[in-house]
């Protein structure tokens, strides 16, 4: 796990991506390559709970997640890294019942699969109990004793983690931009945040209930939730979304993905034009990885006969 750890913390960087009218000027920070394979947002949350579950001595990581999850892929990687055994509960029965065709149609899964994680494919609504001690209960007498990650991987430990994707260096920054899952990230980033900064939440689902969540693990109210640009919902995109990732990629030569970061430098782009932003403003935004979905997310798009996302 340490030379995971060095590696990993060495090569993250803020990268300037442009000048824009009132010099109002954006740049980008790359999480994305932190680790070629638990990048961004979960490096930073698997972290200190890796480190908490080889203190306690477990053998096994059990997490839950879908079946194109970024977080069980990230999950399935660390834990190969850190010896620890790890089991992926998934969401969709029905995957399971031919998982030589399901892993030949499912990067992600195949991927977790190569990094010998175990899987666990539940019904819909089974999913839906994955926090109540029953569940909990059935798993332990199924595959024994597990460090337990949530759905996302945020808890109070990963708050703590994704509280170093800011450094000194950071402290010129006007406004920090993240994109919002289950509110983690933008909880750390929040809490390592200067009194003068403003931490901006791009959700990727649909709704305000992510404030409350928010507000768990952080006291600090110098933030706010931009609700516009989840496109539909979450993994929900279109082809004005599609048409960016393409073209920021052939301008920059920086990949975004579509489910988290392609909307929030969208979001980015838009509200500078809108005039969201003061004049002189110097705006970071939060690449948090998450590229893996990529090849996911084309596999639908070419279903419904559009545009793919160059890769």
């Amino acid at each position: 796990m340490a030379n995971f750890l060095n590696i990993a913390e060495k090569i993250t960087k803020n990268q300037f991506i442009a000048e824009f009218p009132n010099d109002i000027s954006f740049f980008l920070k790359r999480e994305d390559l932190l680790h070629p394979e638990v990048s961004g947002n979960k490096f930073r949350k698997l972290k200190y709970n890796i480190a908490e579950a080889l203190e306690q001595g477990h053998q096994n990581l059990l997490t839950f997640g879908g079946a194109y999850s970024n977080h069980i892929a990230a999950t399935a990687a660390a834990g190969k890294i850190a010896g620890l055994n790890t089991i992926g509960v998934i969401r969709g029965e029905e995957l399971g019942g031919n998982l030589t065709k399901t892993l030949a149609q499912n990067s992600t899964l195949k991927f977790a699969d190569s990094c010998g994680m175990q899987f666990k494919f539940v019904t819909r609504s089974k999913y839906r109990e994955k926090e109540t001690a029953s569940f909990l209960q059935e798993l332990k007498e199924e595959f024994g004793t597990f460090y337990l990650v949530p759905e996302g991987g945020t808890n109070a430990l990963a708050v703590k983690g994704c509280g170093e994707i800011l450094t000194e260096n950071d402290k010129e920054f006007d406004f920090i931009a993240t994109s919002v899952g289950t509110g983690g990230t933008i909880s750390g980033i929040i809490n390592a945040s200067g009194k003068n900064q403003k931490v901006l939440g791009f959700p990727a689902l649909k709704g305000d209930f992510l404030s409350e969540e928010i507000k768990k693990f952080s006291s600090k109210n110098n933030w706010e939730l931009i609700l516009k640009y989840h496109f539909g919902g979450y993994a929900k995109v279109d082809a004005h979304l599609i048409e960016f990732i393409n073209n920021f990629k052939e301008e920059y030569q920086i990949q975004l993905d579509p489910i988290y970061t392609g909307k929030l430098v969208f979001g980015i782009f838009d509200l500078i034009k809108a005039g969201y932003f003061p004049a002189g403003s110097k705006i970071l935004g939060i690449h948090t990885g998450g590229l893996q979905g990529i090849a996911g997310m084309n596999s639908f798009l070419k279903k419904k006969n559009m545009h793919l996302i160059t890769d």
